[in-house]
């Protein structure tokens, strides 16, 4: 197979004596790819892309990414700038709804959120159904799926319509409850009904943390702190956990279920367990009194794995990771927290931002280093991590459903395979088997 991708409209496919011509298709900030959706029907052959490191899946208008110079904007707009200047629950709006809020769309958004961060009162014994040791991402995503019981209207949705931002405030405010729900059933303490007093983080740290014989009252720091790393997670592109809320959205699937598949894959220590992955690292190296720089060379030689360093879009550096360490270091500092675990860190980084291996191989501290220190700062246990992670994502998650949904030419994913087990074989009856 040739191809030739002249600078034209079109690429031309050459396999054996069939040539192909297909569209290119040119996005926005000039990203190319070729339109292959022909390609099969017309010369029997598919392309193999394991990972799908260089296939699109979708046109989107919501994330843009150059890994290479280290750029991130949601809807155009720069992260640096949204992370300044705007709040979680703005980003929420901006991503879902294509554009900044107006003050009196942000109010109306942010008064229903709090209206519905309750929980029905029967879901109380779902909760009582986990044991204690249940992991919070286990009870995250199968709370979820059990909220639609509650809303048939989610379950019912045709077109996208006027009941649709109420549902998705519905959604954005119920997981923050059922994640503080699900973190003091793991601790044995009664759960603390959300306050339509407070803002969305103070809601989440005070089902976090108050006490029956105590109310916790957050610090404006530790809020904000939490408002940006909820803002910074909130999108980024086509990763697994977004395309795996696409592919299952795609068979029209509903709002919640598509949703609680997009926990399950960001599950994984690979993609959102890495942060706490990146802590567990840091405990064991101080736990057993590592010498970092013997750490480092290990890691050279390939014999240690280290986490929350490198990504695989950001080639240069991941712009959320030089905010969030701003943002730790401003945090530890105004709290006053003696963290032990941060000389270690500090002294993994000052390697990684100074040694020609790293360099060469781009393994700068990424989001995952920077944000479990931030969290662990606020008081977030570490098996609490991924569910962060999940709360912060919800909005792009949705944002990602409705565009699909209000694609009229989407078409429920099918990927293809090249087979590679046995070709036709003779069966033989049980009794006559070697």
């Amino acid at each position: 197979m040739t191809v030739d991708t002249a600078m034209s409209d079109t690429s031309t496919i050459q396999v054996g004596d069939t040539s192909l011509e297909l569209p290119v298709v040119v996005g926005t900030e000039n990203e190319h790819a070729i339109d292959i959706g022909t390609l099969r029907a017309k010369t029997g052959y598919i392309t193999l892309d394991s990972g799908y490191g260089n296939t699109g899946s979708c046109k989107s208008s919501i994330t843009y990414i150059d890994g290479e110079k280290g750029i991130l904007r949601y809807r155009g707009y720069p992260i640096e700038v949204l992370a300044e200047h705007s709040t979680f629950l703005e980003v929420a709006w901006l991503l879902i709804y294509g554009e900044l809020p107006k003050a009196d769309e942000l109010k109306r958004f942010e008064d229903e959120i709090k209206n519905h961060a309750m929980l029905h009162q029967d879901m109380r014994h779902h909760f009582e159904g986990f044991p204690a040791t249940a992991h919070p991402m286990a009870v995250l995503s199968s709370m979820i799926n059990a909220t639609s019981c509650y809303h048939p209207e989610m379950l019912e949705m045709g077109a996208i319509d006027e009941s649709f931002p109420s549902l998705v405030a519905k959604l954005i405010a119920k997981v923050a409850t059922i994640a503080a729900f699900s973190h003091k059933k793991s601790v044995g303490e009664p759960q603390r009904y959300p306050d339509p007093s407070l803002g969305y983080c103070d809601n989440f740290l005070h089902g976090m943390f108050s006490r029956p014989y105590g109310r916790y009252t957050a610090e404006p720091e530790v809020v904000r702190a939490l408002d940006q790393f909820l803002m910074l997670h909130a999108d980024h592109e086509q990763n697994c956990s977004t395309s795996t809320v696409r592919m299952v959205g795609s068979s029209q699937a509903n709002l919640f279920a598509s949703m609680a598949s997009g926990v399950c894959a960001l599950w994984g220590p690979l993609h959102g367990g890495a942060n706490q992955r990146c802590i567990e690292m840091l405990k064991m190296i101080r736990r057993e009194k590592l010498d970092v720089k013997k750490v480092v060379e290990r890691v050279k030689r390939k014999e240690f794995k280290l986490m929350g360093f490198g990504h695989r879009v950001y080639k240069s550096s991941d712009p959320r990771a030089t905010i969030l360490k701003q943002a730790s270091d401003d945090l530890l500092s105004k709290l006053g927290v003696d963290d032990p675990l941060l000389p270690i860190a500090q002294e993994l980084e000052a390697v990684a931002r100074s040694d020609d291996y790293f360099l060469e191989r781009n393994l700068y501290p990424n989001v995952d280093f920077y944000s479990g220190i931030t969290l662990r700062a606020i008081g977030i246990p570490v098996e609490m991590f991924t569910v962060m992670f999940a709360i912060g994502r919800m909005p792009g998650w949705i944002a990602h459903w409705k565009e699909q949904h209000e694609n009229p030419s989407a078409r429920i994913s099918r990927p293809r395979q090249v087979y590679t087990g046995a070709t036709e074989r003779d069966y033989t009856p049980i009794g006559q088997r070697a």
